[in-house]
């Protein structure tokens, strides 16, 4: 595989196991956490479907209008549980963000017919675009930079800043923004293909 091929497994691997780890976090978890990890599985395996190369799966006509439907439902679920806390905020720009892309993959004779492939030119409303690039590109900074352990940004030896044991077997507070790390870099890598 060479070029865009390449790239949409690449970001159908990385959404996909992503999603996996979510649905493991959303096993091991109590109420409030349980419940955002089910909605990060579900962000990271339909962004893992979406990316999915058009050689493979060319999705029908109608699918984009399910898969807006469904990222619209959680949209307002997200929408009715951000008065419970900013993280939920989040959750709702990228429920939003995915219904836009179905939405614009949706119109017939848009360049970006499919995320898994290159666009020929812009799809979608290059202002709107330009927006969620410049958050997601702004989270993916500074979820990066929070991952990065104290003593290493201090000049002092790498290594002492992450948990090793049982704190980073059972996937604790690192992980969970690893995998929030990771969908955002593949919204990033899937906005700049629209």
């Amino acid at each position: 595989m060479h070029g865009p091929a390449l790239s949409g497994w690449l970001l159908v691997a990385l959404c996909a196991a992503t999603g996996m780890y979510c649905l493991l976090r959303m096993r091991a978890g109590t109420g409030r956490e349980r419940r955002a990890a089910g909605g990060e599985a579900v962000m990271g395996f339909g962004m893992a479907f979406m990316a999915l190369p058009a050689a493979v799966l060319t999705p029908p006509g109608w699918s984009w209008a399910v898969y807006a439907a469904v990222f619209g439902a959680t949209a307002l679920h997200g929408l009715l549980a951000v008065r419970h806390g900013a993280h939920h905020l989040h959750h709702l720009v990228g429920s939003l963000a995915m219904v836009y892309m179905a939405v614009a993959m949706a119109v017939p004779g848009a360049p970006g017919a499919h995320a898994g492939h290159a666009a020929a030119g812009a799809g979608g409303i290059p202002v709107l675009t330009g927006g969620l690039l410049l958050y997601y590109t702004v989270y993916v900074l500074r979820a990066g930079a929070r991952l990065v352990p104290v003593a290493a940004t201090a000049g002092g030896p790498v290594g002492g800043g992450l948990p090793t044991g049982g704190a980073a077997r059972a996937g604790g507070p690192e992980m969970t923004l690893a995998c929030r790390l990771s969908m955002a870099l593949g919204m990033v890598a899937m906005l700049v293909t629209l």
